[in-house]
């Protein structure tokens, strides 16, 4: 967690844990989310991470915990700083804790340390949807909305993307057993995927499937009629680079080569590190000049999406 999001909502969050089971609940909502045997608040071992309350306990159990914990932040009698934090004052966090995940993959070679390094920073980002969703729950109709529609809206769109996998019908719908997803019929009473193609190893070319991608997304996403919509405005402007590259590669615009072969790992690494410091230099002559790398970046990139934008081929 960053030091910017650690004192009094840290050691709040650390003061829920000790809270009993099911305090603080103020709406049969929250109620829901507590359910007996499963809301616990009891912290995990100190030394050990385990459980205190039993190391069985499965990931929906310790999601439901979380819920509850959050639950408790959010009501009457809970944390201030946490009852008083909206959408807009949380991306700041939201922002921070993902590059946290980044700089302990990229900084940390595979260990324990990189594990719990790991486990806690990805717990950082799942308690930011967490919060997100808890606040989204408190507004009313029809911009409300809860955990449950968030991670109902992924799932969905996770099949929807994938009908190589899960099959192509729109009416697609999974079942859970266990671990295990089973395919229905859709409504046009085809099978969920195809037998026949399964046991033929028959799998579609990268080039159908990122026709097909693009084709669910068009579906989803009506409103993005033109090669460069979608990107976010928020992005770093490398990053946003990247991004509006990636699209001008994906509908052919003139002057943007393709992707070339992959590289073997070692020759990757070498000329990323070149690459970097090529780029390193160029900002520090930049700066030694006083000019705004990222902001002569972020224009160049909105100058080029300018000239090169178009509707989306039919």
């Amino acid at each position: 967690m960053s030091p910017e999001s650690t004192g009094p909502a840290e050691r709040s969050h650390g003061d829920a844990l000790q809270t009993s089971e099911g305090a603080g609940a103020s709406s049969p909502r929250d109620a829901r989310r507590a359910p007996e045997g499963a809301g616990s608040l009891a912290p995990r071992h100190a030394a050990t991470g385990t459980a205190t309350h039993g190391a069985e306990s499965t990931a929906g159990e310790q999601f439901e915990r979380l819920l509850a914990v959050m639950d408790r932040l959010r009501s009457p009698g809970g944390c201030p700083w946490d009852a008083e934090q909206t959408h807009e004052s949380l991306l700041r966090y939201l922002v921070e804790e993902a590059y946290e995940v980044v700089e302990a993959v990229e900084t940390l070679e595979p260990s324990s340390r990189r594990r719990d390094e790991l486990v806690e920073e990805l717990g950082d980002v799942l308690l930011q949807v967490v919060f997100h969703a808890r606040i989204g729950q408190e507004h009313p109709a029809p911009q409300g909305f809860d955990v449950t529609d968030v991670i109902s809206a992924v799932t969905d769109k996770l099949v929807r993307r994938h009908p190589a996998v899960f099959g192509g019908g729109a009416g697609t719908t999974l079942m859970a057993t266990g671990n295990t997803l089973l395919g229905e019929e859709n409504v046009d009473g085809q099978a969920a995927w195809s037998d026949e193609i399964a046991a033929a190893g028959e799998q579609p070319g990268t080039a159908e499937l990122a026709a097909r991608w693009d084709a669910v997304k068009r579906d989803e996403k009506p409103q993005r009629t033109r090669i460069f919509d979608g990107i976010p405005p928020a992005l770093p402007a490398l990053a946003r680079a990247e991004k509006a590259l990636s699209k001008a590669r994906r509908y052919a615009v003139p002057g943007v080569g393709p992707v070339g072969p992959e590289l073997p790992e070692e020759q990757r690494e070498d000329e990323e590190r070149e690459l970097g410091e090529r780029l390193l230099r160029q900002v520090a002559e930049a700066s030694a000049r006083g000019l705004d790398a990222e902001r002569a970046l972020r224009t160049a990139v909105r100058r080029f999406v300018r000239e090169h934008d178009g509707p989306l081929p039919g």
